[in-house]
């Protein structure tokens, strides 16, 4: 993989913060023309730096509000078991997100939900889908403070 400059890096922020916005633009901010901005955007996308461009969308508005976050403990280290659940979580709209952690769970994941009841449902179905899965240790989310995927790209 070439290594990333200044000039990427530069990019790379900008476009986390908005990934619509025109090279033409990015190019007036950076002093770079429009056509370099655009090669070096597909080399970062080629290279799999960039690695997706999405909208995030308001969940309140769209009937998700609520958030959970949930500390999952396994049987025991299985990684066949964990290469399995990550098939399945892969098919799962509502499990935003899960981290293979160290500490008291071995797996955290982030679940939207229409309601408690939704929740409830959702970890139902992955119990029983995913037997190694042996406790969940959930929180409610009370407020978002903080929402977001920036990545610090700094040298």
């Amino acid at each position: 993989m070439e290594p990333i400059d200044s000039y990427d890096r530069k990019i790379l922020d900008i476009i986390q913060v908005d990934c619509q916005i025109k090279a033409e633009a990015i190019g007036d901010l950076m002093g770079l023309s429009a056509s370099a901005v655009q090669r070096r955007l597909k080399r970062l996308r080629d290279c799999g730096i960039i690695t997706a461009e999405i909208a995030l969308v308001d969940r309140k508005v769209v009937g998700t509000p609520m958030t959970f976050i949930a500390g999952m403990e396994i049987e025991r280290e299985n990684y066949d078991a964990l290469s399995k659940f990550r098939v399945w979580l892969a098919k799962q709209e509502h499990i935003q997100q899960v981290y293979y952690v160290t500490g008291s769970v071995d797996l955290v994941a982030i679940i939207t939900a229409r309601d408690v009841e939704h929740y409830d449902e959702i970890a139902a179905n992955l119990m029983s889908e995913n037997p190694q899965i042996k406790r969940i240790h959930t929180n409610v989310v009370l407020k978002d403070l903080k929402l977001g995927m920036f990545v610090p790209v700094s040298e």
